[in-house]
């Protein structure tokens, strides 16, 4: 059972702040610390979850990440020139459908695999899967990649697929690192507000942000490059329109919560154009994190697919649909 929370009349802080001239930063590179994190709430939302083997895989692969990502090589970055062309053009400078992958990727891929083999237990049944994985050409590898970043995705192996997600966040998420720390300022605005303005890629949720300069404001946190960019709140992350919101949650079950306090994790759905995106609100919970907790909150995923509304965004850790179809559902209900 879900709980709905229709839009309120009153503006919010971040509207009248932006109202009053107040420059929002518009955009959060990632922190040399994301997997880090990432990896220190699945763990903790593990904790009796009925995917509790699932998040705690998925937290091994965080770890693992952020190995790799602390000692990623030297790769090809673009220039001032390349920089200053996208941002006229208003397209994302490091388009998966543009920019080339080096490939070290594939290098650093394999890498990340042998370090989550590593750090799993002896028993684990995710090993063989991960093993096989590891044997793939460098020609299966790029046919899954480019499968997975398209969104046609006839032949994905599904079951392979967050593993190869997480060798192209670990690339994506540095080459933003790196390419800011080479070229200040290389990221423009974006003529499609509603990707990254990074890598053009499907934001995984949005994230209400606390503490400094972000302190209130509304982000969508990119799936692959983890960049987030801003966008004022009761707004629909996919037709932009602002009418017709409305914030479902899973029923409050403890006291505290039957008490008024709402969780810290909402889908923010839009009756005009049929589509939501979990909101997470750091204020209700200052440790949570975008994929973490969107990750474990798929039966609010399910509860507002059963009310007809298809999710704007993607969770690479977690696809939904069929390899013998031309294209599989980022979760239930679609894109």
């Amino acid at each position: 059972m879900s709980s709905t929370f229709p839009t309120s009349r009153l503006r919010s802080p971040e509207e009248i702040a932006i109202n009053a001239g107040v420059q929002v930063p518009r955009l959060r590179l990632p922190a040399a610390d994301v997997f880090a994190e990432r990896a220190l709430r699945l763990r903790e939302l593990a904790a009796g979850h009925a995917m509790r083997d699932y998040l705690l895989l998925m937290a091994t692969v965080c770890e693992a990440q952020q190995a790799r990502l602390q000692h990623f090589p030297d790769v090809p970055l673009p220039t001032a020139a390349d920089a200053d062309r996208a941002s006229a053009d208003g397209v994302p400078l490091l388009d998966t459908a543009r920019w080339p992958r080096d490939p070290i990727w594939r290098t650093e891929w394999r890498a990340l695999l042998s370090q989550v083999r590593e750090r799993l237990p002896a028993d684990s049944p995710a090993l063989p899967g991960i093993a096989a994985q590891g044997g793939w050409s460098d020609a299966q590898l790029d046919q899954q990649a480019e499968r997975l970043l398209s969104g046609i995705m006839l032949g994905l192996d599904l079951a392979a697929a967050p593993l190869v997600a997480a060798g192209l966040q670990l690339y994506w998420t540095h080459l933003v690192i790196a390419t800011e720390a080479a070229v200040p300022n290389a990221f423009g605005i974006v003529q499609d507000a509603t990707r990254c303005p990074c890598c053009g890629s499907l934001p995984t949720a949005s994230v209400t942000r606390i503490g400094g300069d972000h302190e209130g404001y509304r982000y969508l946190h990119c799936s692959l490059c983890n960049a987030e960019w801003h966008m004022v709140r009761v707004k629909c992350t996919h037709c932009l329109g602002t009418g017709g919101i409305h914030y479902q949650s899973v029923q409050p079950l403890d006291h505290a919560q039957q008490a008024g306090q709402r969780e810290p994790v909402q889908a923010e759905t839009c009756d005009n154009c049929g589509h939501y995106l979990k909101i997470v609100h750091m204020g209700r919970d200052m440790h949570a994190e975008p994929v973490a907790d969107d990750l474990a909150t798929l039966t609010l995923d399910l509860l507002v697919a059963e009310d007809g509304y298809q999710r704007h965004g993607t969770n690479l850790f977690l696809l939904f649909g069929d390899a013998d179809s031309e294209s599989v559902s980022p979760e239930p209900g679609g894109t």
